[in-house]
């Protein structure tokens, strides 16, 4: 990532980046740009330029708007405006991650902040700078980004550091959320998996892990996630990740589907619904990468993670649509379409997490259902909770995160459609709002946490086509910059 410095004098003025916003007018239709005072004036000249360019340029403002001017013989060599639109922590983030694009082929920026930043702007700037130039690739081979160094010009830098150092962690979590989403599923398998979070955790205090392997599983009768790996040739598991600070007050489950890759067992997918099944486990990247930034940032909130881990193959020894499974604690769901697995991973460890844990809230992270997108569009999670504080605290976190949910209904008169006549639950009815219905399904295994539980089906947001702001195409890491928004006010 970016190494970024907070400086209150300039050493190296090559390329110097100043804000512009909107301009105040009546005048109807007018949508020029004017500069922002800074908190550190940059050399002679560049001020007066600022404002003559921001004109010429017909610049409007408006958050990750860019112009960027020569200065032959002059310090600084390069003059960059930005446009930062209402000054809000969004603006700046999509600010700072336009800027990351834009300014790519430099090696070094500076960037001269206004005179009353506040913290949350910093903090916004910072996340975009850092989101933004990700990329995944398994080869050395192709352009990569030359900027590698960027200076905050503040008058006071000392009293950003924190908040800085949040955006860092927030980041870097995304990143390897990001990167276990986006890792190939031949190597990507449910071991691997855990690997990885033990490799993560391990120089963390005060976390606790515990992978629990087919033996485990059967032995304390985790019979969804054993159906579901069943057909495959790496076993499933079971990652439990513990964060449990002295001075925590308050514990929260979360809980994310970690379907290392699904080809929709024997009720097979077609090639072009496969082909990015390696996202699958997207919910489960999320909800471990939170959890290890809530132990670098030492949030006083106790925290247990579960992600449960399968691969949905198809085999001699894979579960059939029929087939009736008998889930921890007990209760049975008859299953038709082996393609509506993460629903039965997650049965086992919501029933887990009420009846072993019992946890003072409740949360699930799951690219669920395809029916996310044809409710919601490509951009937003389906969130479902009885709890009208707890859905409110999770929607603030994420709008101020600059992740998209959108609160759902949990309709009581479908839960008639869960009925079997030779099990407790039919897992995947197929009457339509299948979003819906899947968190109807889920909540059954909620118990007396039914009031302390909140789901969000996130498969829609979980991967980009393209760039949009902060977000780069590919796995997007939704998730945990909204969790981690939460948990620090959780207490």
């Amino acid at each position: 990532m970016l190494a970024i410095r907070l400086i209150a004098e300039p050493d190296r003025l090559d390329v110097l980046v100043l804000p512009v916003r909107p301009a105040d007018s009546t005048a109807e239709g007018d949508t020029s740009a004017e500069p922002v005072s800074t908190a550190v004036a940059g050399p002679d000249g560049t001020a007066d330029d600022a404002a003559a360019l921001a004109s010429a340029a017909r610049l409007t403002g408006r958050a990750g708007e860019i112009h960027t001017q020569v200065r032959p013989g002059r310090t600084p060599g390069r003059l960059l405006l930005l446009g930062i639109g209402d000054g809000g922590e969004a603006a700046w983030r999509t600010a700072g991650a336009a800027l990351a694009r834009s300014a790519s082929a430099e090696t070094h920026i500076t960037i001269a902040l206004p005179a009353e930043v506040t913290p949350a702007a910093v903090r916004g700037l910072t996340e975009g700078l850092l989101l933004a130039p990700y990329r995944f690739r398994l080869t050395e081979a192709g352009d990569r980004p030359s900027l590698t160094d960027v200076d905050l010009l503040l008058d006071d830098p000392t009293g950003y550091e924190d908040i800085v150092a949040t955006a860092r962690t927030t980041a870097a979590m995304t990143h390897l959320a990001r990167d276990l989403t986006n890792t190939p599923s031949s190597v990507k398998t449910p071991q691997w998996f855990a690997d990885q979070v033990a490799s993560a955790a391990a120089d963390l205090p005060d976390l606790r892990l515990r992978v629990r392997g087919p033996a485990e599983l059967a032995t304390e009768g985790f019979g969804g996630i054993l159906a579901v790996g069943g057909g495959s040739a790496s076993g499933p598991r079971l990652v439990e990740l513990d964060w449990h600070p002295s001075n925590a007050r308050t514990h929260v489950v979360l809980i994310g589907k970690g379907i290392t890759f699904d080809t929709g067992g024997i009720s097979i997918k077609p090639v072009a619904s496969m082909k990015l099944m390696r996202k699958d486990m997207a919910g489960a990247a999320a909800v471990v990468a939170a959890t290890l930034g809530a132990a670098a940032l030492r949030l006083p909130v106790r925290i247990t993670t579960l992600a449960p881990l399968a691969e949905n193959m198809v085999s001699g020894s894979a579960f059939r649509p029929g087939d009736v499974i008998r889930h921890y604690g007990g209760t049975t769901s008859e299953t038709t379409n082996s393609d509506a697995e993460g629903r039965l991973v997650l049965a086992d460890a919501l029933a887990y997490a009420v009846q072993q844990l019992k946890p003072d809230l409740l949360l699930d992270l799951a690219t669920l259902t395809g029916a996310n997108s044809v409710a919601l569009g490509k951009r937003t999670a389906a969130l479902y909770s009885e709890n009208d504080e707890l859905a409110a605290g999770v929607l603030a976190a994420a709008e101020a995160a600059g992740e998209s949910a959108w609160r759902m209904p949990l309709h009581t008169d479908y839960v008639e459609y869960l009925g079997s006549e030779i099990a407790d639950l039919y897992s995947a009815p197929t009457q339509g709002a299948g979003s819906v219905l899947a968190a109807l399904y889920l909540r059954e295994f909620t118990g007396d946490l039914r009031d302390r539980w909140l789901h969000l089906d996130m498969s829609a947001p979980s991967w980009a086509d393209g760039d949009q702001a902060e977000v780069s195409r590919g796995a997007t890491g939704w998730g945990v910059r909204s969790l981690l928004r939460w948990l620090a006010d959780v207490n």
